[in-house]
């Protein structure tokens, strides 16, 4: 089913609660399609996260809690711990969807916790959704936070190149890469905004470059492979991406193709920024190299809007994401201030609630 999607002021209703059902924007058909999608089902939000409709680690996360709300309102269960069983089932299936973001199983172990409280069937229906709600009303205010956090890193007059879609598609809010960016060039400190096209599902090219579009933010779009070139040319002054998982010690798995992007930034001797909430960091972990990389389907490689452009029966291998380590990053980005190296101290005082003494701001 699709409905008309609202586009205000460049916020966008990327998922919304209507009646007893989720909408959200089914990002496969952008920028030419904009068009919502109805799931009444927590299969039916599975089913829309795994095939990329909603992507991008805190959307995916609010997604899985509002699937969760309706798992719980279609089950049948006579008793609370029935009830809570056919939920946490509900909650392991939703997690194996995209196992990389942590946003995804963060969100759900919360929302599961909220059932804690419930006393009976109808008050555990209840709290799935208000813990649903919460988190979408959070994850807006944590996009704003990071944005205010972050515009004042960026030069004035800067052109920032990000990679991926970190942006109001990816949350519920402005965005976190884009949050920066969109908080910046409000200041008056941007310029220009590079898009890295991000192969093979292009979203920067189909969902950043639309996004900034709809803000009228300047942009310009380059192939994956011209960003070294841009950065020797001096067309970029700072890289700024997002993240869909952060060790405890700063390493961090995003969009593949990120690690060579910081790479280049290092070489020529840019500040490499990673923008994220706190509930992106996986505390369990402090080695990058263990983090689950998603690998997907050949078909997004061999084949581009239908059409196939590689040779039936080549081998493919298509990691959806990479690891960037934490040395090549300046800065990471949360809604409660900028965690700068050590990571392992200043995440884990950010975490504690801590205001940490503030990084250099450029003045305006």
């Amino acid at each position: 089913m699709n409905s008309h999607v609202h586009i205000i002021d460049g916020t966008l209703d990327t998922l919304r609660w209507v009646g007893d059902a989720l909408e959200l924007i089914d990002q496969r058909g952008l920028p030419t399609q904009v068009r919502m999608d109805r799931c009444a089902t927590v299969g039916e939000v599975a089913r829309a996260i795994r095939e990329l409709r909603v992507r991008g680690a805190p959307a995916i996360g609010v997604a899985a809690a509002y699937g969760l709300a309706l798992g719980g309102l279609h089950a049948r269960a006579s008793t609370l711990p029935e009830f809570v069983s056919v939920v946490r089932c509900d909650a392991d299936n939703l997690a194996a969807t995209r196992p990389t973001a942590v946003n995804l199983r963060w969100a759900l172990d919360r929302t599961m916790r909220a059932l804690d409280e419930a006393t009976d069937v109808d008050h555990g229906r209840a709290l799935l959704l208000r813990a649903a709600q919460e988190l979408h009303c959070e994850d807006e205010q944590n996009c704003r936070a990071i944005g205010a956090y972050g515009a004042p890193l960026i030069p004035p007059g800067s052109r920032v190149l990000t990679h991926c879609n970190a942006g109001a598609l990816a949350t519920t809010g402005i965005g976190t890469a884009l949050g920066v960016i969109r908080a910046a060039y409000g200041a008056g400190r941007i310029r220009e905004v590079l898009v890295d096209e991000t192969r093979p599902v292009l979203q920067g090219a189909r969902l950043t470059a639309w996004e900034l579009a709809q803000d009228g933010i300047p942009a310009t779009l380059i192939t994956d492979n011209a960003a070294a070139h841009f950065m020797k040319l001096g067309r970029v002054d700072v890289v700024v991406v997002g993240a869909d998982r952060i060790t405890a010690r700063g390493d961090v798995a995003n969009k593949i193709g990120t690690y060579g992007v910081a790479l280049a930034a290092r070489a020529h001797g840019l500040p490499f920024y990673v923008a994220a909430p706190l509930g992106t960091v996986d505390f369990s972990l402090t080695d990058g190299d263990a983090i689950p990389i998603e690998e997907r389907s050949s078909d997004e490689v061999t084949t581009l809007g239908g059409v196939r452009i590689a040779p039936h029966g080549i081998a493919v291998e298509n990691p959806a994401f990479d690891v960037t380590p934490a040395r090549f990053i300046a800065g990471i980005i949360t809604e409660r201030g900028v965690a700068l190296p050590d990571f392992a101290e200043s995440l884990s005082r950010l975490r504690a609630g801590e205001t940490l003494p503030g990084p250099v701001i450029v003045p305006a």
